[in-house]
């Protein structure tokens, strides 16, 4: 879930201006009020970023609940309100995950807030317990321990379990002391611990994706504390853990549907059909020939997997119709021409400093503490789902349902957060979201029941800042003003 239109700009050298800030033990209480705390350390972070691009270090307790044991280095930047007159408070900011470092946010030319919003707010980044230059966790993956999406095969399924259960086994060796620790909970009290050494009341938020569920536990956690919260892309927070998966392989299929009747409307540009039945059968043609001939994209070769392993693209019409058109004219022996492609991987944060298998080992350590009850342990539980939802869900079941680490992880230190409070947010979502579907929106909205709801409808991808005036407009408003829509609304497209 995480967002792959927010990149942190952090310059590589940014690590060695963070300095430590230690805060009182007497200072985590997710019931009782946080006490002041001294103010941090602010340096400029890097040579490569605005000069009025600060960061500091916090410490907080590895476990909370024992504040004078092991802490926790937890990495944060700022960006100062624009008005002395006219500010607020401070805003942080998720860019989702679980695992996504945020420390380069309040610089990211990604990010898209009104120059009002500016002016009242000073704009805080971090990254979370475990991630990027917070503590980061390692388990010493290799590159084939990392690549876990793999779809439900027979020759190879005894493979994924293993490799599922070598990452766990890995990373309980590696980190076993503080994987339990590295969950949503305690990054909520992080949250707080940074609210309280900046000297606030309350904290504003604005959250994508995870970042979305994040911003939902806190309110759960610390509702007094809550300012006001946008809520991104969001996540179902009932359904968070394995349930996003199969959420996901559900929401393929109608994208899907979608994308053959838009790309049979316009065979003369791309040839892939003149019905959608037609373009269905191009596709899934392509996919076999890809099966028995790996095709060339961007200088790799796909097999018919790798061409469903890109499921998300279909959210995006336009897009998927040129990349597909573009893959049937290389398998075809033609020079491609569309210039469609599958998305990219995300561009990398700052490596100073932080393990190479980072990214991985802390978006599990997160998932899997938070929700390991959700996850089955038989490997032959998994087998069952993969081949059930090949057939429910042909575009993507069977990698969704396919084992993963979590079957083997240990739990958490505390039970997962069930959110349901009166706080007010403001949630944002697209109609065709690939990754957090609306469906998921709607819940957070019904859990949140102090929340109004802006969905786009007819938008297309992940993360709606940035993409839609009309959404953009409403929740630079509600982070403006306070004020809610008095009633749920719904944006258009164009």
């Amino acid at each position: 879930m995480r967002n792959s239109r927010i990149a942190s700009v952090l310059a590589s050298g940014a690590a060695a201006a963070l300095l430590s800030l230690s805060i009182p033990e007497t200072a985590f209480s997710a019931s009782e009020p946080t006490a002041a705390q001294h103010k941090p350390r602010w340096q400029w972070c890097d040579a490569g970023s605005p000069a009025s691009f600060q960061c500091a270090t916090l410490q907080v307790p590895l476990d909370y609940s024992d504040p004078g044991g092991r802490t926790l280095d937890i990495a944060i930047s700022r960006i100062k309100a624009g008005s002395g007159k006219e500010r607020r408070g401070v805003l942080l900011l998720n860019p989702g995950g679980p695992g996504g470092p945020g420390l380069g946010m309040p610089v990211d030319p990604a990010l898209r807030l009104s120059r009002k919003v500016r002016r009242q707010y000073d704009l805080i980044g971090f990254d979370p317990r475990g991630v990027g230059h917070s503590s980061p966790v390692s388990c010493g993956l290799t590159v084939d321990d990392r690549d876990t999406e793999r779809p439900y095969k027979a020759r190879t399924f005894a493979r994924d379990v293993e490799r599922a259960r070598t990452v766990a086994a890995k990373c309980q060796a590696a980190a076993g002391g503080t994987l339990r620790h590295l969950t949503t909970r305690n990054t909520a009290r992080d949250m707080d611990a940074i609210r309280a050494a900046l000297g606030e009341k309350k904290i504003s938020y604005l959250g994508m994706s995870y970042g979305t569920y994040l911003g939902a536990v806190y309110t759960q956690l610390f509702p007094r504390r809550t300012d006001r919260f946008v809520l991104d892309s969001a996540a179902d927070p009932a359904g968070y853990g394995r349930g996003m998966f199969t959420a996901m392989a559900e929401r393929a299929e109608p994208a899907f549907t979608r994308w053959t009747r838009w790309t049979a409307r316009r065979h003369t540009a791309y040839g892939l059909g003149r019905t959608p039945a037609e373009v269905r059968k191009t596709f899934w043609d392509l996919v076999d020939r890809a099966d028995r001939t790996p095709i060339e994209d961007r200088g790799a070769l796909l097999t018919g997997d790798g061409i469903r392993a890109q499921r998300a693209v279909f959210a995006r019409v336009q897009q998927a119709a040129a990349w597909v058109a573009g893959l049937k004219e290389t398998a075809d022996g033609k020079k491609p021409r569309t210039s469609g492609q599958a998305p990219g991987t995300v561009p990398p944060v700052s490596t100073r400093d932080v393990p190479p298998d980072n990214d991985d080992a802390s978006a599990w350590a997160v998932l899997c503490a938070d929700t390991r009850a959700s996850w089955p342990s038989d490997p032959q539980q998994y087998r069952h789902d993969a081949i059930r939802d090949r057939t429910r869900y042909p575009l993507s079941g069977d990698f969704d349902a396919n084992i993963k680490p979590c079957a083997f992880w240990k739990p958490g230190s505390e039970p997962r957060t069930t959110v349901n409070n009166k706080v007010p947010a403001l949630i944002v979502q697209s109609e065709w979201d690939p990754l957090t579907p609306l469906a998921g929106g709607r819940a957070m909205h019904r859990a949140l029941h102090g929340s109004r709801m802006v969905t786009v409808a007819g938008g297309e991808g992940h993360i709606v800042n940035g993409s839609n005036p009309c959404a953009d407009t409403s929740a630079m408003a509600y982070l403006a003003t306070g004020r809610l829509p008095g009633k749920d609304l719904t944006c258009r497209v164009g």
